[in-house]
């Protein structure tokens, strides 16, 4: 009887995906379509300065509570199922 877990499990993936698919949208991620096909045959500069975010810890703290929310769910989704079947 663990069917009713996995559809949240998957509604819940469902709603993470279009969000994530919305937010980039809305931030631009799709806007110059153009130019991208382009970019593989240009010829560029390797050599420059590479550019550190300064939210560089932020987001590796962000990303790997993520994780470790996914992790858990995944396994809150076994555990309920396993224990109600």
């Amino acid at each position: 009887m663990y069917f009713p877990f996995f559809i949240a499990y998957m509604l819940i993936g469902l709603t993470a995906a279009v969000g994530a698919f919305l937010w980039a949208v809305a931030g631009g991620q799709f806007s110059d379509q153009d130019r991208a096909r382009y970019l593989p045959l240009e010829e560029e500069d390797f050599q420059r300065e590479v550019k550190v975010s300064r939210m560089s810890g932020v987001e590796l703290y962000g990303l790997l509570i993520l994780a470790c929310a996914g992790l858990g769910a995944s396994a809150a989704v076994l555990l309920c199922s396993l224990m109600w079947a």
